[in-house]
């Protein structure tokens, strides 16, 4: 299997912070029209792209957004005071570069603090070059979003960049529907929007679809790195199937069946345990009156940062475990 990673460089760079999913919804509509019976946006904003079948109706949910900052102020002398658009460390977010739709780029900085223990959003900055709020509201204002920068990088085994959380899911998605000429399922693969705010697009598109079956490509934290904190998830070991995260307790029909599906395909698989964190299935399982969810993820290194870090391996199988599971005659 030879995915294209030329489009998941193209994905990953792309702007696309919660709300502002325009560009990627582009990007992957162009990609896949030629390749599905039918395709739509909602009115959220999620894409729909449907392969149609006879058999069960299966929702693959993929989110499109990142994580970002919004601007919540501008002080006398330029500088952006910002709050965060899902899950953004203070941490992680210092001296990081972010850039807002219209290209400018800004710096994170922070007040003087003598503790850093004490370092919160609310203490730090955006510098974007301004020496007093009129030049700054000549670039910026209230109310943009900006998402953070990182190059994409290949490493050879491993894959770094910013946003693989989740374009590595749209990436899957994209090829698994490349990949399945025919289907016996009516197959719905969506790309979601917001779900870093809260799985909000999976929750509309889902009391919309009304699907039998529901299935959520995300990444996932690792146990890899020295003296992590324990989880039982390696880089390069095969895509995680999830049997718990704080959003969902994984049905055990679709937890066997992939299960069941890697294993007839001598397919390399781990078993997940999140203990914090969600995916999209999480809404899509609670879906009027309920509907059985479970996720493939991707095992990645430094999540939620500008350096997110996975394994051409664990891809690659997660394509095909996706594929074989969506081409089952049996669920």
């Amino acid at each position: 299997m030879n995915p294209s990673y030329n489009l998941l460089k193209k994905l990953t760079q792309a702007y696309g912070p919660s709300g502002n999913e325009e560009q990627i919804r582009t990007i992957i509509k162009e990609e896949i029209k030629d390749y599905v019976d039918e395709i739509k946006a909602d009115t959220m904003g999620n894409l729909i792209a449907i392969k149609h079948g006879t058999g069960k109706k299966i929702m693959i949910a993929s989110h499109m957004d990142e994580i970002g900052v919004i601007i919540t102020g501008i002080d006398d002398n330029g500088f952006l005071r910002f709050a965060n658009m899902g899950g953004v460390s203070s941490f992680t977010s210092l001296y990081q570069r972010v850039q807002f739709a219209n290209g400018v780029v800004g710096i994170i900085g922070m007040e003087h603090i003598e503790d850093m223990k004490n370092l919160k959003l609310e203490k730090m900055y955006i510098d974007i070059g301004a020496t007093t709020k009129e030049d700054a509201q000549k670039k910026v204002s209230l109310g943009d979003v900006g998402s953070f920068l990182g190059d994409y990088h290949d490493l050879g085994d491993f894959i770094t960049s910013k946003a693989l959380d989740d374009r590595i899911g749209c990436f899957i998605a994209i090829e698994a529907i490349k990949k399945i000429k025919q289907t016996p399922h009516e197959l719905y693969f969506v790309f979601t929007v917001q779900e870093e705010l809260g799985l909000r697009g999976s929750k509309t598109a889902a009391f919309g679809i009304d699907p039998n079956l529901g299935i959520s490509l995300d990444v996932t934290s690792t146990g890899d790195t020295p003296k992590a904190k324990h989880m039982a998830i390696k880089l390069g070991e095969g895509p995680a199937i999830k049997i718990k995260d704080n959003s969902l307790l994984v049905h055990p029909t679709v937890k066997n069946l992939m299960i069941h599906t890697a294993k007839e395909n001598n397919i390399p698989y781990q078993l997940e345990i999140l203990e914090f964190g969600g995916t999209d299935s999480g809404a899509i399982h609670l879906t009027k009156s309920g509907v059985p969810s479970g996720v493939i993820s991707i095992p990645c290194r430094y999540v939620h940062s500008p350096s997110e870090t996975i394994h051409k391996k664990d891809i690659e199988n997660a394509i095909s475990l996706l594929s074989k599971i969506l081409q089952n005659k049996n669920i």
